[in-house]
């Protein structure tokens, strides 16, 4: 049975879910707002005894991880599904906005790297330059 959407809307869709994939998933894992509970649960990630805790914990310290969480949500609320009806289109969906959602964190991530390495290039000019 074929999806009611057609292939263009399906990708438009799937490149417009994986925004707010990405955001949650590299908020969380990244940025300082969630400091505290992440070095928590880096924290015990390394100390749990149980496996099963261990890689609990570890799902919110890794933005690939915890994205495949935020996936799974956004596809339980929006009932996106990719080029199948049912589970054979959730299983899609999910692998497809998960690669997609990375792909926009890889490209944010290198993108702060550029524009951090590019600031302390100009502080270094600005220090090396004669003082009138």
């Amino acid at each position: 049975m074929p999806l009611p959407l057609t292939l263009l809307h399906q990708a438009g869709v799937l490149f417009l879910l994986a925004i707010p994939i990405a955001c949650m998933s590299w908020t969380v894992t990244h940025e300082e707002v969630f400091r505290e509970p992440r070095d928590y649960c880096k924290q015990e990630s390394q100390r749990e005894d149980s496996v099963l805790r261990r890689k609990f914990f570890y799902l919110f310290t890794c933005e690939y991880c915890f994205s495949h969480y935020v996936t799974a949500l956004v596809l339980f609320f929006t009932r996106f599904q990719l080029l199948y009806v049912g589970w054979r289109g959730y299983v899609l969906a999910e692998f497809a906005l998960v690669y997609i959602a990375n792909l926009y964190m890889s490209t944010y991530n290198r993108l702060r790297l550029d524009i951090k390495h590019e600031n302390v290039s100009i502080a270094v000019e600005q220090a090396e330059l004669p003082k009138p």
